[in-house]
């Protein structure tokens, strides 16, 4: 089976070296043809994170106790440079597409718990790099292929966040073919294939990424956790106000060996739909089911289930000033032999979610692996401000309970604890892109607590602050 596996990968791989050599040839034989524009650019962000009590201990060891119990102090400075080329025809049939890359550095200063833990140049990477074609055949298809930014693919962001959760924000790439087919105005079809390397040879430097685990489930494993898959979405409406999507989906992950245990390699098929009521323009509504269903190399079965409901709000007012606000419940099975099977045979696998839309803290402490959201029940009431000029203030608030008592908090309870949030976004300078400018420069506070509850061992407040200045060239 494994074999079996490993074929149709390689097979899938090379479809995609073949369809993104094709997409390049189609791209010289236009560019012969057609106006070129060259861009390029640059950004650095600069960032300080404190944190203290992190509520886990992810990829059994991808922390160090000392960090989870105590204090992290950390300077994170993440140099950015990008290039663009973009040819346009005066043949509609031909589209417009465009190269994009993208070149990646971050080193960091530590002065707790390690001093000097890195220092630049770091290691540069490659982020991105891709080729895109916008209404090709007539605008039928659109497509991308090549290393991408994974973040929010579709609107799905319940299955598709971050493709290297263990990178810690650097990165949130996936090596990529998507395609997506215009039927008509309102119904298309998206079509994808990923891939997601544990590790990285594409790299620059001698830091540490050959010994980091880019999955967030390595954790002192060999770094051979690979996960790949592919799926499709239909996206359409059964009246003007009621978009939805239909969505099917693989994913597999490779075996891979941690503290002299193997792990078995994983097959899960998803099945979901997402609908989206449009009450008017100032309420929605937000619902979503999914079912998953697989196996793994030790011949056991697997399945999952995971929801959402949610109300959404946002001011249709003219003014300056808009508020908004939204209530969701999100749910996600749990196993209750979580401790000794992986995550548990009937634990959520949350896909490709493995972000930090809802906690940067829980980036850290999620038990199972770096943000692999599972076995919760979370009930979030957030609210916010639009103001100014890209002035925005956000919050939220809500209790976590373990759908499961799987052991991993060490409590005797179901009760997670209570996740409580506070961001403040903001502009140093603003770019007029009507005169062609570029240069801006953002910044944000983001401030998370978290009161543990008897899921937990401990009653010790989880903290996390940040504060971030970005420049743009």
């Amino acid at each position: 089976m494994k074999t079996i596996m490993h074929n149709e990968n390689m097979s899938s791989m090379s479809a995609a070296v073949r369809s993104c050599a094709y997409a390049f040839a189609c791209f010289a034989a236009l560019a012969a043809n057609a106006e070129i524009e060259f861009d390029a650019g640059a950004d650095l962000r600069i960032r300080q994170e404190l944190i203290r009590n992190a509520p886990g201990l992810p990829g059994g060891g991808l922390l160090m106790s000392a960090r989870r119990s105590g204090f992290t102090d950390q300077m994170r400075f993440r140099p950015r440079i990008w290039g663009e080329i973009k040819a346009y025809s005066e043949n509609e049939s031909v589209g417009e597409w465009r190269i994009f890359t993208r070149l990646t550095d971050e080193f960091r200063w530590c002065p707790e718990p390690y001093k000097n833990a890195q220092t630049f140049p770091g290691e540069v990477i490659l982020d991105n790099l891709f080729i895109e074609g916008k209404g090709v055949f007539d605008g039928f298809l659109d497509l991308r292929l090549g290393r991408q930014d994974l973040y929010n693919y579709c609107g799905l962001d319940h299955v598709f966040v971050d493709g290297t959760p263990g990178d810690g924000s650097r990165t949130v790439y996936t090596d990529m073919a998507a395609f997506k087919l215009h039927f008509t105005e309102d119904s298309t079809l998206d079509l994808f294939a990923l891939y997601n390397f544990d590790d990285t040879d594409i790299r620059w430097g001698t830091r540490r990424s050959k010994h980091t685990s880019l999955s967030g489930l390595g954790g002192g494993a060999d770094l051979d956790m690979d996960d790949w898959g592919v799926g499709a979405i239909w996206g359409s409406k059964l009246y003007e106000w009621l978009p939805y999507q239909l969505f099917i989906m693989q994913k597999n992950t490779h075996e891979f060996m941690r503290g002299g245990v193997e792990h078995p390699w994983t097959q899960r098929e998803l099945v979901g739909a997402k609908v989206v009521p449009q009450i008017n323009d100032e309420w929605s509504l937000q619902l979503e089911a999914m079912g998953q269903i697989g196996n793994n190399g030790d011949h056991d079965t697997l399945c999952g289930w995971s929801s959402y409901a949610g109300v959404n709000w946002k001011s249709a007012t003219e003014s300056s000033i808009k508020p908004f606000g939204s209530f969701g419940y999100h749910f996600m099975s749990g196993g209750d032999d979580a401790a000794v099977e992986d995550g548990g045979h009937r634990a959520w696998d949350p896909m490709w979610s493995r972000g930090v839309n809802d906690s940067e803290l829980f980036l850290y402490g999620t038990h199972y692996g770096a943000a692999w959201w599972s076995n919760q029940h979370y009930m979030k009431l957030a609210a916010g401000l639009d103001f100014g000029r890209a002035h925005r203030l956000t919050g939220h608030i809500g209790p976590l309970f373990a759908a499961a008592q799987d052991g991993m908090g060490g409590g005797d309870g179901h009760f997670k604890g209570l996740l409580s949030q506070l961001r403040y976004d903001f502009p140093l300078w603003l770019a007029d892109k009507e005169k062609g400018e570029r240069f801006e420069v953002v910044g944000h506070f983001h401030l998370e607590l978290f009161n543990p509850g008897d899921y937990y061992e401990t009653d010790k407040p989880g903290f996390f602050f940040r504060w971030q200045v970005e420049f743009r060239f």
